[in-house]
């Protein structure tokens, strides 16, 4: 009896065995024909585009979008007058700029180029070594509103090679400008000779009249009658000639240079200038100060013939403050003292 148990028991497991590959192996199967299959590997570019052909599903459409109405001209203009700002109203002032650079090629370039690149004019720069000898003191002078040019000045600081950028605008500072002027000690009536640097002494009318007479030399092909007509012309001409055209004797051009030199001399030393150079027709003239003084001195010149000049930019350096002692401080703050609150005697 037992064996017929054990035997039907292992009948049954071997069923058991049989039947289930079977019945997985077909859902397997099933579900393997519904799967999507990915394209054969093909060595090319449009592979990924034929994957996704075989793609069954599509993305969904997309949302509609509401379109904005269109906005009459009233509207548009309305809108422009007053959500665009207004200019702005600070005044254009000199701005002085002090810069503490580092010595070094290229920083020069730098600072110029910033300010180039907001549209800033410099009207001069200065740039020296100071007593340390990796720093380098750099002056700038420029017009612009106080907000612009704080921009700029920050941006000037953030430079690598930039220690510093102190703005002396509002500040008590010693400003001074070179001036070295070149002016002539004849007059302002022999200035365009100087100028072109011909002769001074020469006289031009008789040079005048040798050229018109070299020019009109006999020549084949014209009459005498047109000869004698250019000769009336050239004589008229030189009648009408200036009078700065009348050459100077050498007494004359003598006591003319001492008067002029004596004179720019003189206004020199108004001025706190002095001459450092004299030759035969003119004079250098140095003079220092502000860049008002250095201007209405240029002014004063003028009128010498001023042949040449040169000015450096403009340096300051702020004032050192002189501390008050108390008895100065009271008398500053202090008005009319009450005679009750004084004591006895």
């Amino acid at each position: 009896m037992s064996n017929l148990v054990a035997s039907a028991a292992r009948a049954r497991v071997a069923v058991g065995r049989t039947l289930r590959p079977r019945y997985f192996s077909s859902s397997l199967r099933r579900l393997d024909d519904n799967a999507p299959k990915p394209p054969p590997s093909v060595d090319d570019s449009t592979s990924a585009l034929d994957y996704k052909r075989t793609l069954k599903h599509r993305p969904p459409p997309l949302p509609a979008m509401d379109l904005p109405r269109s906005r009459s001209a009233e509207e548009a203009v309305t809108n422009i007058l007053y959500n665009t700002p207004p200019p702005s109203l600070q005044p254009f002032k000199k701005h002085v700029l002090n810069c503490l650079v580092q010595n070094e090629p290229g920083v020069l370039s730098r600072v110029s180029g910033i300010l180039a690149g907001r549209g800033f004019n410099i009207d001069s720069l200065v740039v020296c070594r100071t007593e340390i000898r990796d720093l380098s003191r750099m002056c700038l002078v420029l017009r612009g509103q106080d907000g612009v040019v704080e921009q700029a000045r920050r941006q000037l600081e953030d430079l690598v090679p930039v220690w510093a950028v102190l703005d002396y605008t509002e500040t008590h500072c010693i400003e001074r400008e070179l001036l070295l002027a070149k002016v002539s000690i004849l007059g302002p009536e022999y200035l365009e000779e100087q100028l072109l640097g011909g002769p001074t002494h020469e006289p031009r009318r008789i040079h005048a009249y040798a050229q018109s007479q070299s020019h009109y030399e006999p020549e084949h092909g014209h009459s005498k009658l047109e000869r004698e007509a250019a000769l009336a012309q050239q004589f008229e001409h030189s009648a009408q000639a200036e009078p700065s055209a009348v050459p100077l004797t050498p007494s004359q051009a003598l006591r003319l240079k001492s008067d002029n030199l004596q004179a720019i001399e003189t206004l020199a030393a108004q001025f706190g200038g002095r001459i450092v150079d004299v030759s035969e027709h003119s004079v250098i003239v140095e003079m220092s100060g502000k860049t008002k003084r250095v201007e209405a001195f240029l002014a004063l010149l003028k009128p010498f013939g001023l042949l040449e000049s040169a000015r450096t930019g403009l340096m300051v350096m702020p004032r050192t403050p002189i501390k008050q002692t108390d008895a100065d401080e009271a008398e500053e703050q202090g008005g009319a003292v009450d005679a009750s609150l004084l004591p006895p005697g």
